[in-house]
């Protein structure tokens, strides 16, 4: 593999004590647990570190899910895992760091011992990352293995400057630019609370200018919504004042959290593209899913924790969860028993059937 990760076990800390206008449910804030202990945040079943995943981007990605099931700042009408039940902008730390990294630890030992090779340690929650209190602690003690981290973030909080320093010691970051007019913001990202859209966009050119790793963005087209050439337009302009390494215009490839949602053609992305390369953007299109007959999915030692801990971020066709159970020497059993129970359910989209975890 090339390079050598080492298993480490972190000692739990004492819960941080709640703070004044951190509220959620009567004003309480919920202490830190462990990644066994995550009883109500988390099924205890739902695992933190799960993968790795092959990623169009990232190559081989552990992927790291540190918020409670769909805990997010937006609720965009394409996200593939469905819309947002825990709407919030105040942060709280809701594993201990060291639970997270002690996860993405064991996880890095056993793709090592199996030959399985990572490229990156991913944040990439079924959330918004920057809402855990402990992601910056956590980034820190994860990169201390060895491996490089990225985090994949709306950058809805990056006006706040201890977000900004927190995101500071990872590798790679994702930035989330689907729009710079407050009225498709409203209605494709559908922010929650007294969000601003000038002030997400300002704190994410104070990002830019401080941050000294790689930095990448990500619009997501919508048709009818922000695909005009008009808006491609203003958000191309303004994409290039980040100055990022690259640019990826995508489209929602997997089923979205709204029905109604159109995705524009192969055309009207490329053009897109074109648009962003017009203001010296480097700039690629993620139009497709990765080859399902490639094997994106590793598989982990427990089928069942693995297989759960993708598909509540990454749904699966049929044909992909069949192809994990098998290269995971077990079988479609597996798979019927969480639908039984109903810690997965079935979701058609676009001719086919994707498999993702319930919340």
């Amino acid at each position: 593999m090339g390079r050598r990760w080492s298993l480490i076990r972190v000692s739990t800390r004492t819960p941080t004590p709640a703070m004044p206008g951190d509220v959620r449910r009567g004003g309480r804030r919920p202490a830190a647990v462990s990644a066994r202990e995550a009883t109500g945040w988390r099924r205890p079943d739902l695992p933190i570190a799960f993968g790795p995943v092959r990623s169009r981007r990232l190559g081989w990605s552990l992927g790291i899910n540190n918020v409670p099931p769909k805990t997010c700042t937006y609720s965009c009408v394409y996200c593939q895992v469905g819309a947002t039940d825990q709407a919030r902008l105040e942060r709280e730390e809701f594993f201990e760091p060291g639970a997270i990294v002690e996860a993405v630890s064991e996880s890095l030992a056993a793709c090592q011992a199996a030959g399985q090779p990572v490229d990156y340690a991913t944040f990439v929650p079924d959330g918004e990352p920057t809402l855990d209190l402990g992601l910056g602690e956590a980034i820190r003690d994860i990169s201390a293995l060895g491996v490089k981290v990225a985090v994949l973030t709306n950058g809805s909080l990056l006006w706040r400057d201890e977000v900004r320093a927190e995101l500071a010691p990872a590798d790679w970051v994702s930035l989330k630019v689907d729009t710079v007019d407050e009225a498709i913001w409203r209605r494709l990202n559908r922010p929650i609370g007294n969000l601003r859209l000038e002030t997400v966009l300002d704190g994410m050119r104070r990002f830019a200018a401080e941050y000294g790793g790689e930095l990448v963005t990500e619009t997501m087209l919508v048709a009818g919504l922000n695909d005009e050439q008009a808006a491609i337009e203003r958000t191309a302009a303004f994409v290039s004042t980040l100055e990022p390494l690259r640019a990826y215009v995508a489209i929602p490839t997997r089923p979205p959290a709204e029905r109604w949602v159109q995705v524009p053609t192969i055309e009207a992305v490329r053009h897109a593209a074109e648009i962003f390369r017009s203001f010296e953007v480097p700039t690629s299109c993620l139009v497709e899913e990765i080859d399902e007959s490639q094997t994106p999915f590793a598989v982990s030692a427990d089928p069942r924790e693995g297989l759960l801990g993708i598909v509540a971020v990454h749904p699966m066709t049929e044909s992909a969860v069949r192809d994990y159970l098998a290269r995971a020497g077990a079988d479609w059993s597996v798979a019927q028993a969480l639908l039984d129970v109903g810690r997965m359910v079935r979701v058609e989209h676009d001719g086919r059937t994707y498999l993702r975890a319930s919340r």
